[in-house]
């Protein structure tokens, strides 16, 4: 096969709607003050419609708690960056900690988007439910792997049939997928059963990859390090702030537009990789 040959002076030019007439998930995307949240208004600023995914009641049990406007909070300020005024931003619920979820949902996006999905961020995680080797159990182990790391690649094997009806190499297929840097310096040893199902997700990113590879599909995972969600507070989050060069944690929009702009075809030529944006976080 011949070369390409180098971009045209407009093609070099930035599209300022990339994703305008794509299609978006993103699961755990329930919050205004979290990553999925962050990630969609990213997307909808790109033109795509996206269907955010919830499931409040996890939420609800955690210290932070869940939005005071509920999940329509998240889906208006979504709308509110949109930039293609004929987007969609629809939002709905689903525990992917059920077998059959996964595959629902994403039929239940792509239905409600006009029947294509081109893009899924599987943002969502199960938060707390941990601990060290010492006191990890068994039901641990599984609640985690069933959220974290199951569901996710049901998720994508839902997506790819659902990308197999579609013309052969049709353009736009991407998959993200999220990881902690467990298998940076100092792992998560308080951590064990979240430190595990994270790390099977960037394990199998390459494989992923190479299964996706002829439907045009890209898959990257990206881990954004310690990000400021709500989740910590007082000395402890002073503490954290201090091992970023910046003084600073990172903040939700900081991972979204990695996210985002993978999204793109500027990313087209990356798959199989798991990134680090942590700002230059100083682990171990």
């Amino acid at each position: 096969m011949p070369a390409l040959p180098p971009p045209t002076p407009d093609a070099l030019r930035r599209d300022p709607l990339p994703l305008r007439g794509r299609t978006a998930l993103v699961t755990g995307a329930s919050r205004r003050g979290g990553i999925g949240c962050a990630v969609a208004r990213r997307l909808a600023a790109y033109g795509a419609s996206v269907y955010l995914h919830h499931h409040v009641p996890h939420d609800a049990d955690q210290p932070w708690g869940a939005d005071p406007e509920g999940p329509e909070g998240a889906a208006a300020a979504v709308r509110e960056a949109r930039a293609d005024p004929d987007a969609r931003v629809v939002h709905g619920p689903a525990d992917l900690a059920a077998p059959d979820a996964p595959a629902a949902l994403i039929a239940t996006a792509a239905g409600a988007l006009g029947g294509r999905l081109d893009i899924l961020v599987a943002n969502h995680a199960l938060s707390g439910s941990d601990g060290p080797l010492d006191t990890v159990d068994a039901a641990m182990l599984d609640a985690h792997w069933a959220v974290d790391t199951r569901s996710v690649i049901l998720l994508v094997q839902a997506y790819a049939r659902l990308r197999a009806a579609l013309p052969a190499r049709t353009p736009g297929g991407r998959v993200v997928m999220m990881t902690s840097g467990q298998d940076l310096a100092g792992g998560m040893p308080g951590e064990i059963a979240y430190g595990l199902a994270k790390g099977a997700l960037a394990s199998a990113t390459r494989s992923l990859a190479t299964a996706l590879a002829d439907a045009a599909v890209t898959v990257n995972t990206v881990n954004p390090g310690p990000v400021d969600t709500g989740y910590l507070t007082g000395p402890a989050y002073d503490a954290v702030a201090a091992l970023f060069p910046g003084g600073r944690w990172g903040m939700p929009d900081d991972p979204a537009r990695l996210i985002s702009w993978l999204t793109t075809d500027e990313a087209e030529w990356i798959t199989g990789q798991v990134i680090d944006s942590e700002g230059g976080f100083r682990r171990g």
